[in-house]
Parts: structure tokens; C-alpha cells; sequence
């Protein structure tokens, strides 16, 4: 299998030309990383070529490599079913640049693709209808960045005054906690013998339990 995924990236690689940057097996799978501006080319040969028919875009997903430039990967799954091949195809952009969309290719990949500016802020250029589709149209960042604070930036709920669904920043309505995380037994009685680890102490003792 490896062979033979290692020849076909070989000769993809020589029909394409520079649109490939690299091209690797890894866990029985082609990779391939192509040029961003020259993804719509990429799939246009994969789909139309005799010999490998890529005929569906099994999917389109975003990867955030914070700290790397550049900062994303946009990798295309595809599946050729007349030769029972997969292959994969990544592209990496840094924030802000546009890709072009591969919907004139691939009908499917129009919700893929707005899932992916809808989570990571990737842009497609010539997208017919780029808008959000997993969150609220008005909601502020992208979910999946590495960078989104866990809690978001805003909270939503049901303002009985105003009869409607508001948005506010978020709140943190529980204050923290202080532990001193000195002993994992707290609060287990030592039965076993007369020493005490750090904290035990303050363990409530099978009386003061009952009283």
C-alpha cells in the first residue's frame, strides 16, 4: 500500500509541477501540501484526471498551529470511489489571507468551507454565501483558535424585562476557590496509624460528623 500511495504522490508531483510544495505517506495515507493560490487548480486535476477520479470532498477542516508561520492549515479529504483511494490535501495561510473557494469544483464543499471561517476566521475568496453556520451571525472570534478564551467573550439569556434574548460579556457569577492542595487524603479518617500527612488536620473527625 505504502508503495503504491508513494508512486501515485510521485506522479501527481510531476504532473502538477510547483503547485506541490511536499508530498509524504504517513499512516498509509498521501499527503500532499499544495500552494494556497493554486488549490483550485490541485483539486480541478484530481477530480477530472482518468487515472485518479477524486471524485468526492469527503470534507474540509481547519487546523490552528498557533505560533507557526504560517498560523493555519486548511486540509481537503478526498475520495476517489472507482480506484477505492483517499487522499489528502493541505494548504497553509497565515490570519487574514484568503483562499480560493473550491465550490465550482465541489458543491459540497460551500458548508465545509463556512464552517471553517466560522470556527477558525479563515476567509474564501468567491464563496457564494460565506456567512457563520454553527454559531449566532453577531458572535465575536472563532471558537476553535487556540487563542478563544475557554469562557468566550460573550453570554447570552432571557431578559424577562425586555421579553427577548440578550447578549452581555461574559460573568464569572462564582468566585475561586483557595485550596492548598497539601494532602489528597483530606477529610479521610487515619485509622491506620497515628502520623498525619499535610491537611489532615483539618479533617472533621466521625463525632464531629454526627454531631
Amino acid at each position: 500500500m505504502k508503495q503504491r500511495l508513494t508512486e501515485l504522490g510521485e506522479q501527481i508531483t510531476v504532473d502538477i509541477g510547483t503547485d506541490i510544495k511536499n508530498c509524504a505517506v504517513e499512516n498509509n495515507e498521501l499527503i500532499l501540501v499544495a500552494d494556497y493560490l493554486a488549490i483550485v487548480r490541485v483539486l480541478s486535476y484530481l477530480k477530472a484526471s482518468d487515472g485518479l477520479q477524486f471524485s468526492q470532498l469527503m470534507d474540509v477542516c481547519g487546523v490552528d498551529y498557533l505560533g507557526r508561520t504560517p498560523r493555519f492549515d486548511v486540509v481537503y479529504n478526498l475520495l476517489s470511489l472507482k480506484y477505492n483511494c483517499r487522499i489528502r490535501v493541505k494548504v497553509q495561510v497565515d490570519e487574514g489571507v484568503q483562499i480560493p473557494s473550491a465550490t465550482a469544483i465541489y458543491s459540497s464543499a460551500g458548508w465545509y468551507e463556512r464552517e471553517v471561517f466560522d470556527l477558525y476566521g479563515i476567509p474564501f475568496a468567491d464563496h457564494p454565501d460565506l456567512r457563520r453556520i454553527l454559531t449566532d451571525y453577531d458572535f465575536e472570534g472563532y471558537p476553535l483558535r487556540k487563542d478563544f478564551p475557554l469562557t468566550g467573550y460573550g453570554e447570552m439569556r432571557y431578559d424577562e424585562s425586555k421579553k427577548r434574548v440578550v447578549y452581555e460579556p461574559v460573568k464569572l457569577p462564582q468566585a475561586f476557590r483557595n485550596f492548598d492542595f497539601e494532602s489528597p487524603w483530606e477529610g479521610m479518617v487515619n485509622v491506620a496509624h497515628d502520623s498525619l500527612l499535610p491537611g489532615d488536620e483539618k479533617a472533621e473527625t466521625p463525632e464531629e460528623l454526627c454531631s
